[in-house]
């Protein structure tokens, strides 16, 4: 199956994008909801990690490590998923407040 393949490599390539685009944002709000979608992005790469090694080798350890990947991945992408939409709120109250 190459679909897992190019789901973990699109995953980390975004991981490492949000990464570096913490590194030049200078607001403290923008580094925050980044951060958030890079932590999104690195538990769909975990997730997607575990499926993946399952998948290709089939045995019982690699079940008991499949499980513990998947199991961390949805954690971290839904401790992303919900910073990302705090922070998303919070830049939009940010965005339309008024200037001092």
């Amino acid at each position: 199956m190459i679909i897992f393949p190019i789901l973990i490599l699109v995953s980390f390539v975004l991981y490492i994008y949000y990464k570096v685009m913490i590194i030049r944002s200078t607001d403290p709000l923008t580094q925050e909801y980044l951060n958030s979608k890079a932590k999104l992005f690195l538990g769909s790469f975990i997730f997607f990690f575990g499926i993946n090694q399952y998948v290709f080798y089939q045995t019982k350890l690699s079940l008991f490590i499949g499980i513990v990947f998947i199991a961390l991945g949805i954690f971290q992408a839904r401790l992303g998923w919900k910073a990302s939409k705090h922070y998303q709120a919070e830049y939009q109250k940010h965005r339309t407040s008024p200037q001092s």
